[in-house]
């Protein structure tokens, strides 16, 4: 039996913590070639995540600790949709195709996330291409945008 326990999330959220990117994984699955991709991340407050899609999978995201801001986009990058999991919602799924960002809230967040694997990485023509990329100027902007981000807004721009 696969379990995470209260202890075991404020361990991965110290290491989260500590991390350059302000993340750690745990994986469920036992390989990544693994047809179902199901792991905890323990996401704090200024990790970035750039709006991207996954064309081949629904994404199912549960928040076990934390809340975790949710925006949809468009292919211009307006806002479709805007959920705050662990608050206004306790579980999301998402189509194929969605593109999406999430933004953790509070210090010690952990969501679970479901999707089909096995795992690929993000291809460059699935991040948008109107956000910077991880480690680009910006990238603290556009976080600062998704948190007051409302449904119909768009244009970001740096």
């Amino acid at each position: 039996m696969k379990q995470i326990t209260f202890s075991d999330m404020q361990q991965q959220s110290a290491t989260a913590a500590s991390a350059p990117r302000l993340r750690a994984h745990r994986n469920f699955h036992p390989e990544l070639s693994d047809p179902v991709q199901r792991l905890a991340i323990a996401m704090e407050p200024g990790t970035y995540i750039r709006p991207h899609r996954h064309p081949h999978t629904f994404e199912l995201l549960l928040p076990l600790s934390g809340r975790f801001l949710v925006l949809n986009f468009d292919e211009q990058g307006t806002v479709t949709h805007r959920v705050v999991l662990g608050e206004d919602c306790m579980a999301l799924e998402m189509e194929p195709g969605t593109w999406h960002a999430v933004l953790s809230l509070d210090n010690g967040g952990v969501i679970f996330e479901v999707k089909h694997g096995g795992y690929q990485p993000v291809a460059e023509q699935d991040s948008a291409a109107w956000a910077p990329a991880e480690g680009e100027k910006g990238t603290a902007e556009l976080m600062a945008w998704y948190a007051q981000a409302q449904v119909g807004d768009g244009g970001f721009t740096l």
